[in-house]
Order: C-alpha cells, then structure tokens, then sequence
C-alpha cells in the first residue's frame, strides 16, 4: 500500500509538472515567412538547418566563405520552399572570423532584402584535431577567431534589432567537446567551451526583449568538416569520439531547429547527448519544469555513469601509448 501511494504521488507531481511547464516555457517562434540566416551554411549542419527552415516557410540568407559552395547550396535550399510565391533565399559570401565591419555589412545587405533576421544560426565552425604539442600554435588563434569570435560578430549585427522589436532567436552550434574536453581536442574544445559562456551570459541580458538562445552540442555529424578533421585525428580521439556515434546532418539540424522554435536554451542528440547535456547543465537557464525536474533527479546518477566512460577514455588513451612505445622500442630478441 505504501509503494503504491509513493508511486501515485510521483505520477501526480509529473502530472503537475507537465501542466505547469507551459508556464515558464517561452511562445513558440513562428518560423514561416521569418527571416532566418546562417553562418557557415553553404555545408554540413548549417546547410541541413537551412533546408529545415525552408520546409517550413523562412525566408533564408546563406553566409560562408566558398562562393560556389554557396550557390550550390542556395539551389539545394530553394527545393525544400513550401511553394510560397514569396519565399525568398539569397547567399553571400564574407569570412565571419575576420573583421566585425565586414560581418555587419553583409549582414545589412542581407536584411536590405528579406528584412530584419528573426533567427540568426550560428553554425560557421572548423578546427583542427591533434595532441597539444603538435597543433600549430596559430591554429589556436584561428580556431578561436571562427569558432567564438565569428559568432559574436554575427550576435553583435543582428542583437539590436531583435531588442527592438523584442522578439528573435540566436542559436550557437557548440559541440560534444564543448562539454568535456577530449584527447586532441585542446584547441577545439577551448573555442566550443567559449560559445557556453557567452550564451549563459548573453541570455540573461536579451530574456527581459522576448530573444531565446539555444545552445547546441551535436555529437560527430557525417559533414564535410567532420570528414577533414579525420585527416588529422589522433587514433585515440579517433576511438574515444566513436563511443557516441555517427550522425546524419539532417537528423541533427531538425533537432536544433526544434528546440530553438520552443525556446529551448540547451539542444542534444542522442542518448549520450541527453546524458551529457543533463551532467553539464550546472547554472544554465531553464525553460522547463519538466526539464529543471528532470536534471535535479537524474544528475547523480549520470555522475557515477560518467565515471565509468572517463575510466574507458583513460584506459584507451594508455592503450594506445603503450602500443606506440611497443612500435618505436621494438622487443629486444
């Protein structure tokens, strides 16, 4: 009798929970007819958070550094219209990591013709992978100017508008290692740990304006980028990435997009994802009873899981250096 009043109470306080969540959760973003751009969508997730918008009815700017890249992309992008005789997709061709005048300008351009952006993707974003003493040191630099750097010069063009209007959506496209850093990952992991706390702080500022930001940590996605990183990936960042998976680039851009239509602040993908994300939610903002609920209660328990896959990552890492040693001093006969 008394598991089973414990066990209805439970069912009666999620019950509760889901009721209420409405409550705090942020109005829906009205995708169709808004003006969505993207950084770094000529490929990969960017690209596939494109055609997503597109399906829905945005209206859609493509901003990245290949320009035949891009236009192969903006033709990709123009087949998944909803049919509306006012949809409208354009591209434009600027490096976001050099320069904010550069970045404003072509962010101007773009609004000159589909209006103020409503949602801004920031998902331009490359790096290298290797062991700390072997990556070039101007490859740290680099990493950072187009992983962080890039994003706040698109936040910064587009932020006052949105203020004024008091609406909009900003999504930064983080990843995995932006959550724990990984063997051969110190200059990328840096970089990806820096959008967190920009994202943390910049929400706090533009709540009060009706602007949500979404947060989002894609495990390894079957893009471009990804396939270049393995040119220089490490065997033991090679077997520890391995554990999440590999994804498709549409699955993750529908999730992405998913979750900055409801507000959400922080996006996963995938089991390990979901278990990730819930450990390393620490201070984040919450838009959920239901989430804030779900983090309290599973938290201890995705700790102690957590060690057992640092204790696997450290027995790869020492795996893999005992058999270099083995290689260059061979046995002696």
């Amino acid at each position: 009798m008394f598991w089973t009043i414990v066990a209805c109470s439970f069912v009666v306080f999620i019950i509760i929970l889901y009721i209420l969540s409405p409550i705090i959760a942020p109005k829906a973003f009205q995708v169709q007819g808004a003006h969505v751009l993207v950084t770094g969508g000529s490929s990969g997730i960017g690209l596939g958070i494109a055609k997503a918008a597109a399906k829905k009815g945005a209206n859609v700017t493509l901003v990245a550094r290949n320009l035949v890249r891009l236009t192969q992309a903006r033709e990709e992008v123009e087949k998944c219209c909803n049919g509306s005789s006012t949809q409208r997709i354009q591209c434009f061709s600027a490096d976001i990591s050099q320069n904010y005048g550069e970045v404003e300008q072509v962010i101007r351009k773009a609004e000159a013709h589909l209006g103020p952006v409503s949602m801004l993707i920031n998902s331009a974003g490359a790096g290298m992978s290797g062991r700390f003493d072997e990556i070039p040191l101007e490859e740290f630099r680099k990493t950072m100017d187009l992983n962080y750097h890039g994003s706040v010069y698109a936040t910064r063009a587009v932020i006052k508008n949105m203020k004024e209007r008091q609406n909009g959506r900003i999504v930064y496209v983080s990843s995995m290692a932006g959550q724990l850093g990984l063997y051969g990952y110190t200059s990328y992991s840096a970089s990806k740990f820096a959008l967190r706390g920009l994202a943390e702080a910049l929400q706090m500022e533009v709540k009060p304006y009706n602007i949500y930001i979404t947060l989002a940590f894609p495990p390894d996605t079957d893009t471009p980028g990804y396939a270049e990183e393995n040119k220089t990936k490490p065997e033991e960042t090679r077997l520890i990435s391995e554990v999440a998976g590999l994804f498709c680039p549409e699955k993750v851009a529908n999730s992405i997009l998913e979750d900055s239509v409801k507000g959400k602040f922080l996006c996963s993908v995938g089991v390990d994802g979901f278990l990730l994300t819930n450990l390393t939610c620490g201070m984040s903002p919450v838009t959920s009873l239901m989430e804030a609920t779900q983090q309290v209660v599973t938290m201890g328990l995705f700790r102690i899981i957590s060690l057992f896959y640092l204790d696997s990552f450290d027995r790869v890492v020492r795996r893999c250096k005992v058999h270099k040693v083995t290689i260059v001093k061979p046995k002696e006969q």
